[in-house]
């Protein structure tokens, strides 16, 4: 889809990937009992302020999704298209299935990791699981694509940096450590801003 309508649908996907980060690091500095540094993006959508958080994964989901599928049509393929729509609709399942308190957040839960958790919980790391597993395939995807242009050597930066964080992060969940949070954040402005990119580039040629 080229033309207007078509400009209009990439401008909203590099916009929302973009307001994506904002808002999370907004929020996550001024929400009482929340600390940036240990708890992840995803507890952002329980308590009374939960709300924003989850708006934030659907509405940058629902764009992302929207000009992944004009940006793999303009780029001349189809597999980067699908990759990143594919992590737009993980973030969309994201939002509708927050995670489980846990680990003292929100104010008033034990510090620690439930032994047992909800099925919602389940599904809101299988969803993540696959949000932070698609964008380096993506990333690497577009190293591949000659309309990708000059950013093929940073997207193949971005695929290496987004998997060494992914794993970073997923080995510093695991263990707790007070630093996993910015290991979590550090990885999705990395990824988003990625995301950010291959849009405005596909918008050059809308």
């Amino acid at each position: 889809m080229t033309g207007p309508i078509g400009e209009v649908l990439l401008w909203c996907g590099a916009s929302g990937a973009a307001l994506f980060v904002l808002v999370f690091l907004i929020d996550g500095s001024t929400r009482p009992g929340y600390s940036p540094a240990r708890h992840p993006v995803s507890a952002l959508a329980l308590g009374p302020r939960g709300w924003i958080q989850t708006a934030n994964f659907l509405v940058c989901g629902v764009s992302v999704a929207a000009g992944a599928v004009v940006a793999g049509g303009i780029l001349d393929s189809i597999l980067l298209g699908a990759a990143v729509c594919v992590f737009g609709v993980a973030l969309i399942f994201s939002g509708i299935f927050p995670m489980d308190p846990m680990r003292a957040y929100p104010p008033g839960t034990p510090d620690e990791t439930p032994s047992v958790t909800s099925r919602v919980n389940a599904a809101h790391d299988s969803a993540g699981v696959v949000v932070f597993a698609v964008i380096p395939v993506a990333a690497l995807i577009a190293v591949f694509v000659p309309a990708a242009g000059g950013l093929r050597w940073y997207s193949l930066a971005v695929a290496v940096a987004t998997l060494v964080g992914f794993f970073a992060f997923a080995a510093a969940w695991e263990k707790d450590r007070p630093y996993a949070g910015s290991v979590q954040r550090l990885t999705i402005a990395t990824g988003w801003s990625w995301v950010s990119a291959i849009f405005l580039h596909a918008a050059t040629f809308a």
